[in-house]
């Protein structure tokens, strides 16, 4: 009841897998990574234990190809299995069991291997492999953009419920303290794809540093917008400067965008059309 691609950035040494399912919580369940090693897709009647045995078979030198073949030769259910691994120099290998649940297959291509079962058609595989290939972008966006094609192009033939992003890099998470660089899932959703698109927008709003091309100058219009908008938000009740710079301030402070903060006298636009947006 799943599909999923697992991919890999060999400039920023990301590793990812973003996956939609007709399944609560597929998040949960199907991707796991770790920076400098590798990143797995376990699904179809899922053995969990794919996921850190996965893992540590890489670390300990198995590429991805040698991975599967270890993973699925020690499982007496491996017909009933699936799974899709991406190894840290790219490498790709996909495995589906014959008693998997049609449509059910996958493929590999240059750095990523994509995957499903109770699939509409094999379209949905071809499509996200297709769309991995000639997308621009981020391996996040490129991994949601294939995710987005595959449903597009049939998906699951249940239905949808469930979808999750995961991607992985040395230091990547929150304040440098492990590797989980962006990790969001949609657990209960009916329509999840558009859904974790959505929150994955919200967390590069929330962590990622501001564009240098979206900085703009606290001045004129800008500043006549800013002033409009935290004031309708409740932070600002004066037309000093000192005040507005305050209530920006405190404004970013409360709503946690502190990676958005800059200098006195300069503004992240993101950061004014999210505020546009708030109720």
């Amino acid at each position: 009841m799943t599909f999923s691609i697992v991919g890999f950035d060999p400039k920023t040494k990301e590793l990812g897998i973003a996956v939609q399912s007709k399944f609560l919580g597929v998040g949960a369940v199907v991707p796991w990574a770790k920076a400098g090693v590798g990143a797995v897709a376990t699904q179809s009647y899922a053995n969990t234990a794919y996921g850190p045995d996965g893992l540590e078979l890489m670390a300990s030198g198995k590429n991805a190809q040698e991975t599967v073949d270890a993973l699925v030769s020690e499982d007496n259910d491996r017909e009933f299995r699936q799974v899709g691994i991406v190894d840290a120099n790219g490498n790709a290998a996909t495995f589906t069991g014959s008693k998997c649940y049609d449509w059910a297959g996958g493929m590999t291509g240059e750095h990523y291997a994509a995957q499903g079962n109770i699939l509409v058609s094999e379209e949905t595989v071809l499509a996200m492999g297709r769309t991995f290939e000639s997308a621009e972008g981020t391996l996040a966006e490129r991994l949601l953009k294939a995710l987005d094609a595959g449903q597009e192009a049939g998906g699951d033939s249940r239905g949808m419920q469930s979808a999750s992003l995961l991607v992985v890099k040395e230091k990547g998470g929150y304040a440098g303290y492990n590797d989980r660089f962006i990790d969001v899932r949609v657990d209960d959703h009916p329509d999840p794809i558009k859904e974790l698109i959505r929150v994955y927008e919200l967390q590069q709003l929330y962590f990622a540093p501001p564009r240098e091309e979206n900085i703009v100058a606290i001045e004129g219009e800008v500043k006549a917008e800013l002033s409009e908008q935290l004031r309708r938000l409740g932070y600002l009740n004066e037309e000093a400067d000192e005040a507005l710079y305050k209530a920006l301030t405190t404004y970013i402070h409360t709503e946690n965008f502190e990676a958005r903060e800059l200098e006195q006298g300069k503004l992240d636009s993101d950061l004014l059309r999210y505020m546009k947006k708030q109720g």
